[in-house]
């Protein structure tokens, strides 16, 4: 047997601090990193963590306020609870398994039991000062990367009771982050809509819900979309609001105790399957579960006594019981869906004669497509095992025992050209390549048979894997990789109406970004820049001096493989696809897509800058930088 280089003693054996843990497996505390470009990157975590003790706070009666304020790269957030016990205020920030959520009787319902949250925040920020605001006293403490930097004394305050945490993340830990507003803006509004009566002040502006779950749907579907009013149903520890669209696919928004369950869980299973038990009984057929959940938008959110998640970062809930001692997730839900919404649709027959229409239609449509649909998966089949399309990679979304499913991605490209580039440089192990053969088809106003009909969106959706829902999802992100010419915008464009019209949900959750390429290369003989807008060119210049070299990209298929591998790599820019709050999807598509001709050319005019008015303005911007003074 070869000699071992390493020797296994009991030097070998290590212990660690908490905080060290936390510094060097972040991801057991807070999911993964990120660079703040996905709605579950890391430093929204952190954000949640501190938030969550606040909203605990205004749970138990204490406090109907709180105010946030979030920069670039610092947090601040003050509530109006009851404030820190001032001789804990270090313990209760620093040290595991420290806090008061396990007296039971105080925080029934929480939604952080394991004392771990702030701990986690305050190990992975470079900058960290909790203060405690309580009866007529104050006391401040202040850390750096988890170490007590400022322990000051109990100084008398005239301010409510109350909290304040501030922070900001470690830039070595998190690279390169930035906060996007509108992932920000979504967190403090289902902390609203959770929490009827709260207001949230943030960076200015006021979130305030007095309906929860039935503002939450107003604000997430058009009314013109909507086949019939939202349902509204609350009971003991359970609130549900659900209505139908015009849209593809399911969407869900499931919550425990406040926090949001991107992944869903057993209450949202049970949820689902509720909705289809109960309708089936209500119009005393069996109709497939899909016809009857296709098109469906709901939330659900429930209470439960010591919850039990499947991870630190509580996205996905894995108990089975409400409580320990009480009923199971699936007979608590599925009792008062049975009920209540039984009873609703027998109170308003126009909302059943709504839903059963729904129902129909889409059994009309999945029985339209049907044929069509065992061909067109019969032809990927055989395409799949020689698709030039596709060049894969190894690590997967759907693979749950992969430590790096996060990191899978695929780039979907234009020609050959670009996906050649792309394909010599990336990571083979979590990057994968879809080559388009041009400009794909304009799918806006078709149906679904078209997914099937077209071969390129055929095979694009197995690669994906998302025929039947997202759950079997094979990458974390789809990555639109296009030139920044007409044609790339025009395919970008066209991608972007197939996954909205036909998959929605994609969009919704965050899985799908654009790659943001340099579009300039500034160099001297000493030092290269790689620059993404006309403004960081103008930097770049100022900064080399003297006559640089500027060479300005066209293409992807321009740039080497391998200054393509530092624009995909760690450093790797995206912009996600984000839908605001007052976004329609068929709005916004007939805009863009359909033949609304004049009011696209007034939006364009409108919007039009020529090429004149660009030169000065870069003119007038080297002039001011050339007058600058030299520090």
């Amino acid at each position: 047997m070869a000699e071992q280089n390493s020797t296994y003693n009991e030097d070998s054996i290590k212990s660690l601090e908490p905080r060290e843990h936390i510094r060097l497996r972040p991801g057991m505390y807070i999911g993964k990193l990120g660079d703040g470009s996905a709605y579950d990157d890391g430093i929204y975590v952190l954000v949640k963590e501190v938030v969550d003790n606040s909203i605990d706070e205004h749970m138990m009666g204490h406090g109907k306020t709180i105010d946030i304020k979030i920069t670039d790269h610092r947090v601040e957030v003050r509530d109006f609870g009851r404030g820190i016990p001032l001789g804990k205020v270090v313990d209760c920030v620093s040290k595991i398994n420290t806090g008061g959520k396990y007296d039971s009787g105080a925080f029934q319902k929480s939604i952080g039991l394991n004392g771990v949250g702030t701990k986690a925040v305050n190990a992975l920020s470079n900058y960290f000062k909790v203060q405690s605001y309580r009866d007529g006293k104050t006391k401040v403490a202040e850390f750096e990367k988890g170490v007590l930097t400022n322990d000051a004394k109990e100084i008398d305050s005239s301010q409510r009771n109350g909290t304040l945490i501030v922070f900001e993340p470690d830039n070595t830990i998190f690279k390169n982050y930035r906060f996007i507003p509108e992932f920000l803006q979504n967190q403090i509004w289902n902390y609203a809509f959770l929490n009827a009566g709260l207001t949230i002040n943030f960076n200015g502006e006021k979130y305030h819900s007095e309906n929860g779950l039935l503002d939450l749907l107003n604000r997430k579907t058009d009314p013109e979309e909507t086949r019939y009013p939202v349902i509204h149903l609350k009971g003991e520890d359970i609130e549900v609001a659900l209505t139908h669209t015009n849209q593809y696919g399911e969407e869900y928004y499931s919550y425990v105790n406040g926090q949001y369950t991107t992944q869903g869980g057993t209450h949202l299973a049970a949820f689902r399957e509720a909705v289809v038990k109960t309708v089936r009984e209500f119009y005393k057929k069996d109709f497939e579960a899909a016809d009857i959940r296709t098109s469906i938008v709901a939330a659900v959110a429930v209470r439960v006594q010591e919850p039990v998640f499947e991870s630190q970062t509580k996205t996905k809930l894995g108990s089975q019981n409400v409580a320990p001692d009480g009923p199971t997730m699936r007979t608590f839900i599925n009792d008062f869906i049975k009920k209540a919404l039984d009873d609703y649709l027998h109170r308003n027959p126009a909302v059943a004669d709504a839903l059963l229409k729904r129902i129909l239609q889409s059994e009309r449509e999945r029985k339209d497509i049907a044929g069509i649909k065992k061909l067109a998966n019969e032809r990927a089949k055989k395409a799949n095992l020689h698709n030039k399309k596709l060049r894969d990679c190894r690590v997967h979304y759907d693979d749950p025992k992969s430590d790096r499913r996060d990191e899978s991605m695929i780039f979907i490209t234009e020609g050959d050209s670009a996906s050649g580039s792309i394909t010599k440089s990336r990571d083979v192990q979590t990057q994968a390549v879809f080559s388009l053969r041009g400009k794909p088809l304009n799918c806006f106003g078709l149906t679904k048979k078209v997914v099937y009909e077209n071969e390129e969106f055929n095979l694009l959706q197995h690669a994906l894997n998302i025929e039947d829902g997202l759950e079997g999802l094979r990458y974390r992100k789809i990555v639109i990789a296009t030139d920044a010419d007409v044609d790339g915008m025009h395919i970008r464009l066209l991608m972007l109406t197939f996954f909205l019209q036909f998959f929605p949900d994609l969009v919704r959750n965050g899985h799908v970004y654009i790659l943001d390429t340099p579009l300039f290369r500034v160099r001297n003989k000493k030092e290269t820049i790689y620059c993404y807008s006309e403004e960081e060119k103008q930097k770049a210049v100022a900064k080399l001096g003297s006559k640089p070299e500027i060479t300005r990209f066209k293409g992807l298929g321009e740039i080497s493989p391998e200054e393509f591998a530092g624009f995909i790599g760690e450093d790797i820019r995206l912009d996600p696809i984000i839908l605001k709050k007052e976004t329609s999807i068929s709005q916004l598509l007939n805009f863009f897509m359909g033949k609304n001709t004049p009011d696209r050319q007034n939006f364009i005019i409108d919007k039009l800058r020529v090429e004149k008015d660009i030169i000065m303005n870069e003119k007038e911007a080297l002039i001011e930088t050339e007058e600058q003074p030299v520090a």
